[in-house]
This record gives structure tokens, C-alpha cells and sequence, in this order.
């Protein structure tokens, strides 16, 4: 990966962009020729970029992009504009322009063949090479105010102005490459709501965890639904991984932005609804008494080592047979199977997250635009917005788009 960056003090330019993440990175490329200067608080740019899908970089991800729009929590509709405007489509197609051939795998996710990270972050810098952009790191932006119609940014390296600022930091997941929360701080700063911070995709850690043993198992047809006090929130459904801790995979981490510590996850690990489980064990049962109970139930599509483990659970004895199932032993085994119970103690915190719910509030921002509708020449873009994708690339795909969206307003400002 090249190091691309030049120390300059006491400058005016045509943009400043505070984070040299994906989004930054790709709103300064699509500012080529402004005069545009990159702030980054780290020694390299894109730290985070360089981790995302296990070091591959899922860029983004296939389909039509109608059906990018559930994919964003409660907050698809507001990057409605921006994922129109550069869809998944144009996203592939930038990076191939510049030399990086991309795979798509059977789920949709896009990612570089090289399966390499890097591939990626040098197509960014290569976007404005030679250009009249400079990426300035291990600098820090410590106050920002608008006087005199530009914006200043006061850093320990010297002050820079411009009648245009990005603020591109990102949020609070994986702190150690440099996502520490900067944005919220200078967007409050500047006049500018942020709603409550969490983690999003993320595992869950149960409370009493019965199945720990079964680390590893996946079942690709789970259905999870969120309950809390006594209410119910919402139900997903997809690939469930239990873990030592708990549970993972898509369909706990796409839930996770919802989960709070003492929640209730009720789990079906079956495809199967009670009422049909319920009748298809009485009917196997009555046909087939003297076999035991394990060996009649192939038709849950469920895992025998769970089963074996649901079933004691239930408390079955090991070996009953079919004729020797009590109702009540029934009832349980079937409520265990569809809407198993777990207490949730906590999430995972912000340094295994892989994205950051909440953030600036969308209410302050055109979402034409991603400019501020408090402060004019100010533009928020990526995950410092109060906006957490799915996993699958739809968060990068958030990054590149609105910092497109962006760009394309403010090359009419400067």
C-alpha cells in the first residue's frame, strides 16, 4: 500500500475532509481538481477499511437496490437519494476502472479477487493521483468553527480553512484503528444533535447458555424474535451460529442494533411452525411407538446433537421411546424448538462491533445532499450519519454513496 501524504500548515483550500476513511477517501476522489485537504488523525488512512470483511473487504453487495432499503434498520428511506444516485452497479464499476476485478459469491457480497484489502485502498488513493488533493495524517482535528464564511479547523500541526468541510470519522466500532467518536464530538460542536450510540453487528452474549457445547452449529433457517418487557419488538429470520458465549451469524448481527442487556431472544431452530410440529409428533409418534423419540423427529430440520440436547432439555428421557412421550413432554420440546428462550446479559461492546448505530441525527441533514441543514457548506457522510447497515457490504455501500451524493453538491459550492 502506498503512503500518500504532505505536511502543509496554515492553508485555505476548497474542501477540508476530516477522516480519511472509504468515505472520505471517496469524496475526495470525486472532488478531483478541487483544491481539497484529508485530516486524518492516524499514521495511514483507512485503518478500518483494511479489516472490513475479515481483511477481504466486502465492498458491497448484489441485487437490485430496492431491496438495499430494509436493509438499513429504520433508516433505509433517508439514503434512498444517495443509493439511487450511485448504486451497487457504479460502485463496482469505480474500482474496476482503476484496475481491481471483483467476485461476487454465491450470498451477493462483493469483494475484490485478490481478496485483499489493500487492493481496495490503493484504488482510492490512485482516484486522485496527481490531483490537487493532500492527505495530511497523524493530524488530528481538535476544534472546527465557522467564521467569515469558511470553516476552521484548528489541529496541532497548524490551522486550515474552507468554505467546505466533510466530516467523514466514522463511529465508535473497532476504536483501535482510530474510529473514537471524533465526528459526534465536532458535529455537537457545530450545533448538530447525535442520538444515542451503541453497538451494531454484533454477537449476543446469553445469560444462561445450555447449549455452549454446540458451539459451531449453524442452522441456515433460524427465526429470532426480540422481546422486552413482556413485549414483542420484532422478528428476523436467517443463518443463526451458536457460539461458546451465545450466538452469531447474520441473523443476530442484522438484529443486534435492536438488543439491549435483559432482553429476551426467543429462538426457532426449526422452519416449522408449532401448530404443524405439534401435530407432526403426535402423528409419528401413533405410527411409529416403539422407536425412539430421537430417531422420529428428521422431518424438524434440525441438527440430532441438538435435538438430543433440546430434548433433555425438555426433560425426555434418553432412549424414550415415541409411545412413552408424555404431552407435557411434547408441549416442551415443541416450545423449545420454535420460540427457545434466551435472557440476553449483554452485546458485544464497541471493539468487536463491526458498525456503530446512532450518530448524527438525520433530522439535521438533507439527505439530497448530506448537508447540514443547520450550518451551509457542512456535510456529514458514512457512519458518523445515524445510519448501521446489515452485513453484506451494505455499510461500505452507505460510505461510498453518500460521500458521492456529497460530492456532487459541493463541486456546485466551490
Amino acid at each position: 500500500m502506498r503512503e500518500k501524504y504532505t505536511v502543509m500548515f496554515d492553508q485555505e483550500y476548497d474542501c477540508i475532509i476530516i477522516g480519511a476513511g472509504p468515505a472520505g477517501l471517496f469524496c475526495a476522489a470525486n472532488l478531483v481538481p478541487a483544491r481539497v485537504l484529508v485530516l486524518e488523525k492516524m499514521m495511514l488512512p483507512s485503518r478500518k477499511l483494511l479489516i472490513t470483511g475479515s481483511r477481504h473487504c466486502n465492498i458491497t453487495h448484489a441485487g437490485k437496490m430496492k431491496h438495499f432499503f430494509a436493509r438499513y434498520g429504520d433508516h433505509g428511506m433517508f439514503l434512498k437519494p444517495a443509493l439511487m444516485t450511485l448504486p451497487n452497479t457504479a460502485v463496482q464499476k469505480f474500482f474496476e476502472a482503476r484496475g481491481v476485478v471483483l467476485i461476487e459469491t454465491e450470498s451477493g457480497k462483493i469483494f475484490p479477487a485478490s481478496l485483499s484489502a489493500d487492493d481496495i485502498l490503493d484504488a482510492l488513493l490512485d482516484a486522485y493521483d496527481g490531483a490537487d488533493t493532500e492527505i495530511l495524517c497523524c493530524t488530528p482535528a481538535e476544534t472546527v468553527f465557522w467564521e467569515k464564511d469558511r470553516y476552521t479547523v484548528k489541529t496541532i500541526r497548524g490551522t486550515f480553512s474552507a468554505p467546505v468541510l466533510v466530516i467523514a470519522t466514522g463511529g465508535l466500532s473497532y476504536p483501535q484503528t482510530g474510529s473514537t467518536g471524533d465526528g459526534f464530538r465536532l458535529a455537537e460542536s457545530l450545533g448538530h444533535s447525535v442520538t444515542d450510540l451503541h453497538p451494531s453487528l454484533t454477537p449476543v452474549y446469553a445469560r444462561d447458555h445450555p447449549l455452549a457445547d454446540l458451539s459451531g452449529i449453524s442452522l441456515p433457517t433460524s427465526e429470532i424474535s426480540i422481546w422486552r418487557g413482556g413485549r414483542k419488538l420484532l422478528t428476523r429470520s436467517g443463518d443463526l451460529l451458536i457460539t461458546r458465549f451465545g450466538y452469531s451469524g447474520p441473523v443476530i448481527l442484522d438484529s443486534s442494533r435492536w438488543m439491549r442487556s435483559g432482553d429476551l431472544l426467543k429462538i426457532a431452530f426449526t422452519p416449522k411452525r408449532s401448530e404443524e410440529l405439534d401435530q407432526l409428533i403426535c402423528a409419528v409418534c401413533a405410527e411409529s411407538g416403539t422407536r425412539q423419540i430421537h430417531n422420529l423427529l428428521g422431518f424438524a430440520e434440525c441438527p440430532d446433537r441438538l435435538l438430543r440436547v433440546l430434548a433433555k432439555g425438555s426433560g425426555i428421557p434418553e432412549g424414550i421411546t415415541g409411545s412413552q412421550l408424555t404431552a407435557t413432554m411434547r408441549r416442551r420440546l415443541v416450545k423449545n424448538l420454535t420460540a427457545y428462550p434466551v435472557e440476553i446479559d449483554h452485546v458485544g461492546d464497541f471493539q468487536i462491533a463491526m458498525a456503530t448505530a446512532g450518530g448524527v441525527a438525520l433530522d439535521e441533514i438533507s439527505k439530497k445532499t448530506c448537508e447540514s441543514r443547520l450550518s451551509p457548506g457542512l456535510f456529514f457522510i458514512g457512519e458518523v450519519l445515524d445510519i448501521d447497515g446489515d452485513t453484506g457490504g451494505y455499510n461500505l455501500q452507505a460510505c461510498f454513496a453518500t460521500a458521492y451524493l456529497a460530492a456532487q453538491s459541493i463541486r456546485k459550492l466551490i
